[in-house]
């Protein structure tokens, strides 16, 4: 089998790339040739393939096809790259084309970021008339809206993957795609280096670290992406509704870092407030919480999300989150209402409800099956089917 993947910005570090990674390993070592159509790859100069060595730093084994376009701005490179592709695909000859862009030239689509359309309505939600309009006629929200009905309705399109629930309902709400294309593979979560033993390792050196008692309670926030995120919420939650030895975590590089720092102090609340900013290891701040809050107005499943679980660290989030599913309110997390700012102070309020030796031992079965491996099989599977769809029935008698 002949395999092509296509991320326009390929980090082998991101979620959607180790999304694949381990499948990728094992379809190669099944004899399949698997390649990476992106804007760059580690250390390869334009149209060359990867080395072995470029391929080991990436932890994907496959070879690279750059298509790096010249583009001024968001627009521009996001159109130029789905016509460089697509163009070079009609020049390539590939058994399964997956993308993780929209791309109406591919047969298997990873919705990694959900539904553009679903994204815009909530975000319309916080939005007043004005800005709402403003947001729906910005060119770029025009051509992703165009490009998702397009790929949707592609013939060539032969299955979505999805990453929870949530996105499989938004697909078949928003464009009617048949529900036996779409394919439920939540993220895998590496179970061995994020796990509830991290707690004994890092929990008092962090919290000390912090100026955090051995008896407050810490919440926990990781993710870019403040706005969509609901860091602000989060803030108002916290300062309403925490008590006054509780503490918050907030992990991740914003550009609304600042901000953020300033809306916390004029809650008064900023004393009890880290901001970290981005880090290389979240694990010893996983270790350091007793909850990880997350009020987001849309995120199909956060990898956060799924790595506090597996660290044995309570949830709470919102409705509008993937995670949701995976979730027990009241015995390893709790579900709130994005849009509901007081909700969400309510459940954050409650979260002692969920903290202790049985919501983390609960926290952590939520994730045991989502397994890097269980994931990998899943989509082998899904590759094998659609490959055995194919074949011409006269091979197959």
């Amino acid at each position: 089998m002949k395999l092509a993947i296509v991320r326009q910005r390929y980090n082998p570090y991101g979620g959607a790339e180790r999304f694949i990674e381990r499948a990728v390993k094992a379809l190669r070592a099944d004899g399949a040739a698997v390649s990476v159509i992106a804007r760059e790859w580690p250390s390869a100069p334009a149209g060359a393939a990867a080395t072995d060595e470029r391929e080991a730093a990436a932890g994907v084994a496959a070879s690279a096809i750059v298509c790096d376009p010249f583009y001024i701005g968001r627009l521009w490179r996001d159109i130029g790259f789905a016509h460089a592709v697509c163009a070079r695909l009609r020049g390539e000859r590939f058994d399964l084309v997956q993308s993780h862009e929209r791309l109406a030239c591919c047969d298997i689509f990873r919705a990694g970021d959900g539904v553009h359309r679903q994204w815009l309505e909530n975000r319309g939600r916080t939005q007043s008339a004005l800005a709402r309009t403003a947001t729906r006629l910005h060119p770029f929200h025009l051509y992703l809206l165009r490009a998702e009905r397009r790929l949707f309705a592609s013939p060539r399109l032969r299955a979505v993957i999805c990453n929870s629930r949530m996105v499989r309902d938004d697909v078949v709400r928003h464009f009617g795609v048949d529900a036996a294309r779409l394919e439920v593979i939540y993220n895998g979560v590496d179970l061995a280096q994020f796990h509830p033993g991290l707690r004994d390792e890092y929990r008092a050196a962090t919290r000390a670290r912090l100026s955090i008692g051995a008896d407050d309670i810490a919440y926990l926030f990781v993710g870019s992406g403040f706005a969509r995120k609901g860091v602000d919420a989060l803030l108002r939650a916290f300062a309403a509704a925490a008590g006054p030895s509780a503490r918050l975590i907030v992990v991740g590089a914003d550009k609304r870092a600042h901000a953020a720092r300033a809306l916390a102090d004029r809650l008064g609340c900023g004393a009890r407030v880290s901001f970290t900013g981005g880090v290389a290891d979240v694990r010893p701040y996983y270790a350091a919480a007793d909850c990880f809050v997350l009020p987001t107005l849309y995120d199909p499943l956060p990898n956060a999300a799924l790595e506090a679980l597996a660290c044995g660290v309570p949830v709470i989030t919102s409705r509008q989150c993937g995670a949701a599913e995976l979730l027990t309110p009241g015995v390893n997390g709790l579900v709130c209402d994005a849009f509901d700012p007081a909700d969400v102070a309510a459940v954050l309020g409650r979260a002692p409800q969920v903290i202790g030796e049985h919501a983390r031992f609960a926290a952590r079965q939520a994730v045991e099956h989502l397994s890097i491996e269980a994931m990998s099989g899943r989509l082998r599977g899904l590759y094998a089917r659609l490959m055995a769809a194919r074949m011409p029935v006269q091979s197959r008698l």
